[in-house]
């Protein structure tokens, strides 16, 4: 996923994005340790570098929120 599409979710839709993302490697890595060869090798550090985006996004607008709401308060 790009980072631009990632900032254009609201932040509900991006942790059920990371869910769906969790399933998926959860599956990926059950195919390795299976003794499966995976289809696309990649995969598994893509998935892994897409939930690390998404969560960074998700921080990055709380603590966003956080602020605001403190400025407000002063």
């Amino acid at each position: 996923m790009k980072i631009a599409e990632i900032r254009a979710m609201d932040v509900e839709a991006a942790k059920e994005k990371v869910v769906e993302l969790k399933a998926e490697l959860a599956k990926e890595k059950a195919l390795v340790a299976g003794g499966t060869r995976p289809e696309n090798p990649g995969k598994i550090n893509s998935v892994k570098k897409s939930i690390a985006k998404i969560l960074t996004v998700i921080n990055e607008k709380n603590k966003k929120q956080t602020k605001e709401k403190a400025k407000a308060k002063r």
